[in-house]
């Protein structure tokens, strides 16, 4: 057998490839309780890597810049956990696309050498594994904890803040794809309310991501205004902009030399740089001018957070210097902010308009409904009634007629949507759950929605029954007259199920076109669901599946959840349990005796006969050889 690959292996599109382990029958669940996971750890990894911009600052006694050390290792430590979450992924990403090693093992060299060619697929590709493996790249930790600290020692201020800017820009931006390829081999589905929900958190991590950017350069503005009243001192050197300790933990002893000191009681250029914002062109910066300093990290933090919801709210309210790289930030903001508005309110215009479209449409129909009552002149039982139903169809459906929607589909389609949408509930009802398959499949697909608002009548002894009814929310009352008035109720809930006079129907030989009666009234006691099925399903499906009705198991549940069967043999028991307490009384009793002693024989042949008179003159359920 030959072992290469077939073209359509590699001609797989690679969205393809990733829905397919998604898609999988035995790992579909897990993976997609997998990918809600992993979805989440990459909101989190979006999260956090603004926060190495906060890990820059300027000590406020002595005007000089230096890394927070132990912020810097409480987001690389944030930053591990999310990147060990992408390495989980990656691995299990490898697992699935090989098929683990048990399946492996078990099957032949075409299946082995599939499953190692999609493994392969997954590898090259572009949006799979190189992307994966480009997101948990140590980039920005090495710039901080390696290049950071060696640029500040040397005084260059200036270039590692850029160098900062650029490397969380480089590793951002291809998180952000990441994650947009994630939510579409997702194909995350649900509520205009998701999409909203979606908008939001876009718009938060967009506002957190741009307000770090934005310390980031106040920062560095402050850092410019400090160098320039540096070289307009005598003592101020190069490296005087530079804490001796490039990485401050707050323990470690303050050392001062002379240029040091004599910079840090420079009053002057404390006024200018960090006292007010007033006395240097800090632009679109001069919230900063009160953070680059400041010890409160959290302050420092959710500042910047609400300049950018702020700023990407009003996209327009930015106050700008000559400076090229203040103006391009600027621009991108505003860009930002535009586009994140503007797909804000399209999910907002579409949410309404699904939601008052609804609502319209409904009071539409019961403004017919209501003026069809009015001119028929229908009582007000009757118009409540019909005002119950009515609400209570629109709390169930929300005006979607899953019938109507899947009519036109495909049959195969539409057939395998049905046994998908209706398989849990038929299984409930125990009459089908000792049938094959294929009968479920045919009444899957033959069944009807039904529901029933409190206290309606369904049906009326003597009716025609017109088709069979599975409970599946809710409760009635199945009612039925005996002899002299006497009335007999029974309680159906979820699982139980009316309208078995079908059956005998449907199986009686030589068969009767007119409909049985109904045995019983049925109510129903609270707002219940249910799905029927018609007497013409009821004759096609009993009649090509005859075999599964002749099973013993379905004829003794039938049986035994039918209402009417079971009222009937409440009726014969009760009668011999009476006939027995009525013997034992007439034996206690020594005194009486009958006026006519009878033969044994003849006494058995009475007592039989008044039996049988009992049990036929109290109702029945329809019944032949079969049931």
């Amino acid at each position: 057998m030959s072992s290469e690959a077939p073209p359509s292996l590699f001609d797989e599109p690679k969205e393809e490839y990733h829905k397919r382990w998604i898609t999988s029958p035995t790992t579909a669940r897990w993976a997609r309780e997998w990918s809600r996971v992993y979805l989440l750890a990459c909101a989190a990894g979006l999260l956090v890597d603004p926060l190495f911009l906060y890990a820059l600052s300027i000590s406020g006694p002595m005007m000089c810049l230096f890394l927070d050390g132990w912020f810097a290792i409480a987001v690389t430590v944030l930053r591990c956990l999310v990147d060990c979450m992408h390495v989980c992924n990656i691995w299990v990403q490898l697992r699935t696309a090989c098929g683990g090693v048990e399946e492996a093992e078990s099957e032949s060299g075409d299946a082995k050498n599939e499953k190692g060619l999609s493994k392969s697929l997954y590898v090259r590709s572009k949006n799979g594994f190189i992307l994966d493996l480009f997101v948990i790249f140590p980039v920005l930790q090495t710039v901080m904890w390696v290049a950071a600290p060696a640029l500040i020692h040397e005084g260059a201020t200036t270039a590692v803040m850029n160098l900062i800017l650029i490397t969380f820009i480089f590793e951002y931006i291809p998180k952000i794809y990441h994650a947009v390829c994630l939510l579409r081999r997702m194909q995350i589905s649900g509520t205009i309310w998701w999409g909203i929900a979606l908008n939001l958190m876009a718009y938060f991590v967009a506002a957190h991501a741009v307000g770090a950017c934005w310390f980031l350069l106040g920062v560095q503005r402050a850092t410019k205004c400090l160098k320039l009243q540096c070289y307009q001192s005598q003592t101020c050197g190069p490296k005087t902009l530079a804490c001796v300790d490039p990485i401050y933990y707050g323990t470690s002893p303050i050392m001062l030399n002379g240029g040091r000191l004599d910079w840090a009681h420079n009053v002057p250029a404390r006024n200018i740089c960090l006292a007010s914002s007033n006395n240097f062109q800090y632009g679109a910066y001069q919230w900063t001018v009160g953070l680059v300093t400041n010890p409160n990290r959290i302050e420092k933090i959710l500042l910047p957070i609400f300049w950018g919801l702020m700023t990407l709210s009003t996209f327009g309210n930015l106050e700008s210097t000559t400076e090229w790289l203040e103006i391009v930030f600027n621009i991108i903001t505003i860009t930002g902010g535009l586009i994140l508005v503007t797909m804000f309110i399209g999910n907002i215009k579409v949410f309404l308009h699904a939601t008052t479209s609804k609502k319209q449409a409904m009071h539409l129909r019961m403004r017919n409904v209501e003026w069809w009552m009015k001119r028929k002149q229908l009582p007000q039982s009757f118009r409540q009634r019909v005002r119950q139903y009515e609400r209570h169809r629109w709390a169930a459906t929300r005006g979607v007629d899953e019938c109507e929607m899947v009519q036109n589909l495909p049959e195969g389609l539409r057939r395998d949507i049905k046994y998908h949408l209706c398989l849990d509930l038929v299984r409930q009802v125990p009459l089908f759950q000792h049938m094959d398959e294929l009968v479920l499949e045919n009444i899957c697909d033959r069944v009807k929605s039904l529901i029933f608002p409190k206290g309606e009548v369904i049906i009326r002894e003597g009716d025609p029954v017109q088709r069979m009814l599975f409970i599946v929310r809710g409760h009635m009352q199945s009612s039925q007259m005996l002899r002299n008035g006497v009335k007999s109720c029974c309680m159906l809930g979820p699982g139980n199920f009316t309208g078995d006079e079908l059956l005998s129907w449907c199986l009686r030989r030589p068969f009767i076109e007119r409909l049985p009666p109904s045995s019983c009234t049925l109510t129903a006691l609270e707002s219940t669901e249910a799905f029927g099925l018609e007497a013409g399903d009821v004759k096609y499906v009993t009649q090509h599946f005859r075999y599964t009705f002749l099973n013993e198991k379905v004829k003794r549940s039938a049986r035994y959840y039918s209402p009417g069967w079971r009222t009937w043999a409440a009726v014969a028991i009760q009668l011999a349990w009476r006939r027995y307490k009525h013997r034992k009384t007439l034996t206690s009793l020594s005194f009486i005796r009958p006026r006519r002693p009878l033969s044994r024989c003849s006494s058995m042949e009475e007592e039989q006969l008044r039996l049988y008179t009992a049990l036929l003159t109290s109702p029945k359920p329809n019944h032949d050889d079969l049931l």
